[in-house]
């Protein structure tokens, strides 16, 4: 907090509250930058998703178009929506934080919900 009131810049990886973890659901970046923001009156500025500017930067590293790319992602409220907002494919994979019943507490929807990574063949053998 000093650091932060003495003008250094509070910067998070990721905007995401909770993570996957062994037995159940803990804490992510999100939730260990807020104190520091209520502490401090000052808000984190997070590089990572949704954070469009790190995945137009991936996607210029890389050479490539945002629509010939896929974000493949377990949080509607960051990977999927990070992949709308640069109109890349969009996969919900159901392994970690976001379950069907939380899907539909979001007004947008990924081009594909499965089970897991493992699906993703199985989706385009049509």
């Amino acid at each position: 907090c000093n650091m932060v009131n003495n003008g250094a810049r509070l910067i998070g990886t990721n905007y995401d509250i909770t993570g996957p973890r062994d037995g159940g659901i803990g804490p992510a970046c999100r939730a260990f930058t807020a104190p520091i923001e209520l502490a401090t009156g000052k808000n984190a500025y997070f590089i990572g998703k949704p954070n469009p500017l790190m995945v137009r930067t991936g996607l210029r590293m890389l050479g490539t178009h945002s629509e010939k790319s896929a974000i493949i992602g377990d949080r509607m409220d960051t990977d999927i929506v990070s992949g709308i907002e640069t109109g890349m494919h969009t996969f919900l994979v159901l392994t970690g934080v976001t379950d069907m019943h939380t899907v539909d507490k979001f007004p947008y929807r990924p081009e594909y919900i499965l089970k897991g990574v493992c699906d993703i063949p199985e989706a385009f053998r049509d």
